[in-house]
């Protein structure tokens, strides 16, 4: 694939009022979801969990392209066709996680390093056969007043950049995700110092490895205060900060910006993106989402697990897309998000935390809530 052909599905995932879902857990990770909701976790729940959400009915207006794990890739339809296929048949670009975790990293206890480059060649062939277009890889960055380090930044950046040229050779557009954690009691301010230093670091490591900024995006996280922070910072004050930090340190080369949820609650998700594209000023990219928790948690709760609400469960998630696509342009109101709590509620003006937003804005109000399931096959 020429550079042309990488820019070109670069673009087409950041099309206007358009963003991605990420649906890459780990089996693990979505078991502890499922776990949670009394859902058994087995292969057939968690393609039928998945296919719900591909599937559902006028979403691709809204999504342009969905991140996947291994399994779900190499999974079929109740119809028998592949996964990958269900979402190009509906102009969705199929994208794949390829790293394979954040480990501890040597010499720093409370660090880690994603791993995952060693045969990452022949991997990113094999995917690209089963119709992947893009791909992912997470870097985790720790915040305290003294972390991270400068070993674990540059080591992280390293394995981005590499990532990132082995995607462009093998004609896939790499999502670059260094993800500043909001776990901890940082500031705001700290938050911005600490995003900005990462993001310098791995542009410059884009740089050194001939990434062609033109074919990939970046996975950042917003500017926010530590979840246990005693002061959280408003949506205004986020969304500033957030615009500033990227226009600091990212190259207008890069066709666009899409924003990892990373623990937010989804309305909250919503109006921050929407408030970062409503400021005044330059943007050189687009900017979007690429959403897992904040876009799936209010489907997985109408569904759960239950075949009777998939309907339900679609429509959530359709809401859900059709908010954040409406954020990515900045049209989002909360007259659309008709009949629950305002985003400009006391909690937004004096900072709140999200965990008390949750508690305000009940996701899936009409879901059922027996506690377990009904030995329907997804469990």
């Amino acid at each position: 694939m020429a550079s042309t052909s990488l820019e070109s599905v670069a673009r087409a995932l950041v099309a206007d009022g358009k963003g991605i879902l990420a649906a890459d857990e780990t089996v693990r990770t979505i078991t502890k979801r499922f776990d949670a909701l009394g859902i058994a976790s087995t292969k057939d729940s968690r393609r039928t969990y998945r296919e719900m959400l591909f599937t559902a009915p006028g979403a691709a207006e809204f999504i342009s392209g969905v991140i996947m794990y291994d399994e779900t890739i190499r999974q079929r339809s109740a119809g028998g066709i592949p996964l990958a296929e269900v979402q190009s048949a509906q102009g969705i670009f199929p994208g794949i996680k390829v790293d394979t975790g954040a480990k501890p990293l040597a010499g720093s206890s409370e660090e880690t390093i994603t791993e995952g480059l060693d045969g990452l060649r022949d991997r990113l062939s094999e995917y690209r056969a089963m119709g992947a277009r893009f791909a992912k890889w997470r870097a985790v960055i720790h915040v305290t007043d003294t972390l991270p380090s400068f070993a674990c930044v540059s080591a992280n950046a390293h394995a981005l950049a590499r990532y990132a040229a082995l995607c462009q050779e093998r004609e896939l557009v790499p999502i670059v995700e260094p993800e500043v954690l909001m776990d901890g009691s940082h500031t705001i301010e700290r938050c911005e110092e600490v995003t900005g230093a990462v993001l310098h670091a791995v542009f410059r490591a884009l740089f050194e490895q001939g990434v062609v900024l033109e074919g990939m995006l970046l996975k950042p996280n917003m500017i926010l205060s530590g979840k246990s922070s005693a002061r959280q910072a408003p949506v205004e004050e986020v969304a500033t900060a957030t615009l500033r930090c990227l226009r600091r340190s990212v190259p207008a080369a890069v066709p666009g910006v899409v924003f990892l949820s990373g623990g937010q609650s989804p309305r909250l998700a919503t109006a921050h993106l929407n408030a970062i594209n409503r400021l005044p000023g330059s943007k050189p990219w687009k900017i979007s989402f690429s959403y897992g928790r904040a876009l799936q948690d209010p489907a997985l709760d109408a569904w759960h697990g239950r075949d009777e609400n998939l309907p339900s469960g679609q429509g959530a998630f359709y809401r859900r897309a059709h908010m954040n696509g409406a954020a990515s342009v900045g049209t989002y109101t909360d007259e659309m998000e008709a009949g629950l709590p305002s985003i400009d509620d006391p909690l937004h003006a004096t900072g709140g935390t999200s965990d008390t937003y949750d508690r305000i804005y009940h996701i899936g109000a009409n879901a059922t809530r027996s506690g377990g399931n009904d030995g329907k096959r997804a469990g």
